[in-house]
């Protein structure tokens, strides 16, 4: 009896124990379903539309044109919204990638996407101690389904299902090395650094592969929240953060406690450079360049459907023709110089009481601002946009209101009516420089102006102005290939006139030297050397000015001009791009090529989509252009030009220090001319070696703006110097390969340029060339 009771005792417990094991496996199993089914559901699309496997391969995001230069840096991007150009996991330095994993992901390397045991702890403390996100997590939420997920639980719920799905995916699908290269390209730093690329140039001014210990913390501390953790707006917040990377590596044992402890003692360090189309460098050529590719875009389609590239989101790579560090240079050039002027002009309108203007009255004065209120954005709005009269756009002119205004010092923020913040505008005085490159007609540095961000003009291309006397080297140029002149020759240097009706003359044209002396008898060389105007007027008299404009335009100037004799004193108005191109023909011995910008472009996978081949035409012989170029020495060696080879610091002392720096003491061959026009009212100067051509031109918008004598408002004043310091910087880098060598000489030259040995053989009949 006793046994039978305990056998049903043992029964009892033995059932009673399977149905906890029962009903265990069946609370498993439920659980397993629970768990599983929102990552099941969440896989077929159930919470919203899942990335399919194509997609992940190439997950779509905007990549930025970039701009790359002859050596090999980049100068800008294009782009609307996302400023980003994707790096490899090799072109990250270990800082950045021991930093993000030390802070973000501890272990990383050991999960598949989704770090359970992180995951649970977040849950069980609630997130107050951080969340359970891996980086692969945070790869997809930015990839994805950013905005997705916000307001109420359930719908954070469901992003966090769909992210560890993607997530997973993620993993199979990539390397760890591969998903940490696409965290960093893919995440927004602030400032325009969308993706690692451009944070690092804007933030550092260095490429990611070059980022040190201190400059990785500063990054990886942003990617808790960019917008909080901003450098510029917030550097207490970012350098307590970046303490905290550190001690995430001491943890992590990358660093010691005494490296942890020394780094965060350390001050903020940046190198802020933002990148934005109006700053960096190059800003008039990349804007430039940026109409170019429109128009190059619209003649090359991506397909043969038709379909066009963007310039903004398919990451093309525009390889162009401008050296950094020339342009640079000839930023820096311009800038130095230009402070120095302005500073002048401004202390002679002190007691100019109709400043910045002079020669005009106030009733002239009121019609050129009402004409340049006519041609205004605010006149423009005020009329079309919204309804008003002429009346009250004109008033709204004499509204004061909060503004920042340019000055050589830095921007101003000030309080003035948009009239007067015009006539501020009007007193500046602007530049623009060009270099090509002869043989090539490769363009090297392209300075527009003095301030893309206020002054969006471009003076090196669209800008045109009356050249002055950097025009007489094409009447010279005419007369030696058709009358086979040499530098030699002597002319009477006399007063001359050109009658009525001759060469389409309307009146008697009786050109006067600038200084209104004569020199009798001298020669070609030293005609052009002095720029004297009779001679040039006699040179023109005789070839005839239709064939001089042909000459123009055979060289590189695609402008049409009036065929009147004038014009041998610079009447024409040309841009600074065309002389520098009619120039570069000169130097290039007489062959043209036409000039270029762009000598690749390539697709954001590598493939090349347009080369450059150069367009080049002979249209001057060898010896006609080497004569000219030889003429044009003796500008700089004995003329308007020959403070370029000064030793004892003449063109400092010239203008009372205006110009600054060293005596330029050049001593190689250079071929060159001054311009001067008008009233002073602009500047030029070109210059020429074997292998590089430049010009410069200075004025201000209104050619009532000027300085009040020749002293300063001669081209050899406001326009030379910003070229010399240009090329003595350019010559102080050995590897940008500038000439020091002469120009290169004709075989079988029938023409004598050396003068002296010109005048012992022919001493005798000096004076018998012909006075005409």
């Amino acid at each position: 009896m006793a046994k039978k009771a305990q056998k049903k005792a043992v029964q009892k417990k033995t059932t009673g124990f399977g149905k906890f094991i029962k009903w265990f496996w069946l609370l498993f199993v439920f659980a397993l379903i629970c768990i599983a089914t929102p990552f099941v559901l969440a896989s077929m699309g159930a919470f919203g539309e899942m990335p399919d496997y194509t997609y992940l391969e190439n997950p779509k995001t905007d990549l930025a044109s970039e701009i790359v230069s002859a050596d090999n840096k980049t100068l800008g991007k294009f782009y609307f919204n996302d400023n980003r150009t994707p790096v490899t996991y090799e072109d990250l330095s270990k800082h950045l990638v021991d930093n993000l994993v030390a802070t973000e992901d501890e272990r990383f390397y050991e999960h598949s996407g989704i770090d359970f045991r992180r995951t649970i702890t977040a849950i069980i403390q609630l997130g107050s101690k951080g969340g359970g996100s891996t980086i692969t997590q945070q790869l997809s939420k930015l990839l994805f389904h950013q905005k997705e997920g916000r307001g109420n639980l359930v719908n954070r719920m469901k992003q966090k299902f769909k992210e560890y799905v993607i997530a997973t995916r993620l993993e199979r699908q990539y390397t760890k090395q591969e998903i940490i290269a696409m965290y960093y390209n893919i995440y927004d730093f602030g400032n325009n650094g969308d993706g690692i690329r451009s944070a690092t140039r804007i933030y550092f001014g260095k490429e990611p592969k070059d980022i040190n210990q201190e400059e990785a913390a500063v990054l990886v501390g942003m990617f808790k929240n960019s917008s909080l953790y901003n450098p510029i707006t917030n550097p207490v917040g970012v350098r307590n953060r970046r303490n905290v990377v550190y001690k995430q590596m001491n943890r992590n044992d990358l660093i010691t406690e005494q490296q942890k402890d020394s780094l965060q003692k350390l001050p903020l360090k940046l190198n802020f450079t933002p990148e934005n189309h109006n700053a960096g460098l190059a800003t008039y050529f990349r804007e430039h360049l940026r109409d170019e590719m429109k128009k190059w875009i619209k003649d090359n389609p991506k397909n043969d459907e038709g379909d066009k590239y963007s310039l903004y989101n398919d990451g093309l790579k525009i390889y162009v023709t401008i050296d950094s560090r020339m342009q640079e240079f000839a930023e820096t050039a311009m800038k130095k110089h230009m402070k120095n002027l302005q500073g002048e002009l401004d202390k002679q309108n002190k007691k100019n009481k109709t400043a910045p203007f002079r020669s005009l009255d106030k009733k002239e004065i009121e019609k050129l601002l009402k004409t340049a209120m006519r041609r205004s954005e605010r006149y423009r709005m005020y009329t079309k946009e919204m309804g008003k009269s002429k009346a009250e756009a004109y008033a709204s002119f004499n509204v004061k209101k909060k503004m920042r205004i340019f000055s050589w010092k830095g921007d101003i923020d000030t309080i003035m009516t948009p009239r007067d913040s015009m006539l501020y505008y009007k007193k500046f005085l602007h530049a623009g420089l060009l270099s090509i490159e002869p043989e090539t007609g490769y363009v090297k540095a392209w300075v527009g102006g003095i301030n893309h961000k206020y002054f969006k003009y471009d003076h090196a291309k669209q800008g045109k102005r009356q050249v002055g006397s950097t025009f007489k080297p094409f009447v010279y140029a005419t007369a030696i290939d058709q009358l086979k002149y040499s530098p030699c020759d002597t002319i009477s240097d006399s007063y001359y006139c050109i009658a009525e009706g001759r060469h389409g003359n309307l009146k008697d044209w009786c050109p006067k030297n600038s200084n209104g002396k004569y020199k009798g008898m001298i020669t070609l060389k030293s005609a052009l050397a002095n720029s004297i105007n009779t001679i040039s007027a006699k040179l023109i008299d005789r070839v005839g000015p239709k064939n001089v404009v042909q000459m123009a335009h055979n060289l590189g100037v695609k402008s049409e001009m009036p065929e009147f004799p004038s014009i041998c004193l610079g009447t024409p108005e040309l841009s600074l791009f065309e002389m520098v191109n009619s120039y570069s023909t000169l130097a290039n011995m007489g062959q043209y090529v036409k000039p270029t910008i762009i000598s690749r472009i390539e697709d954001k996978n590598g493939t090349i989509l347009y080369q450059n081949v150069p367009e080049t035409k002979d249209v001057l012989s060898e010896e006609s252009a080497y004569v000219t170029v030889k003429l044009m020495e003796g500008v700089t060696r004995f003329g308007s030009g020959a403070r370029l080879r000064s030793s004892k610091g003449w063109g400092a002392e010239y203008t009372k220090g205006l110009v600054t720096g060293h005596p330029y003491q050049f001593t190689n061959d250079i071929a060159g001319k001054t311009g001067t026009t008008q009233n002073n009212s602009d500047g030029w100067f070109m210059g020429m070696v074997p292998n590089l051509v430049t010009g410069v031109w200075v004025g201000a918008e209104d050619r009532a703006v000027h300085f009040n004598s020749i002293r300063y408002g001669q081209g050899a004043t406001m326009a030379l110097p910003i070229w010399a310091q240009y090329m003595k910087s350019c010559y102080s880098v050995k590897d940008i390969n500038i000439s020091q060598e002469p120009f290169k000489k004709p075989e079988n030259l029938s023409i004598e340029v050396d003068c002296e040995k010109w005048a012992q053989e022919n001493e005798e009949n000096l004076n018998d060339s012909p006075d005409f």
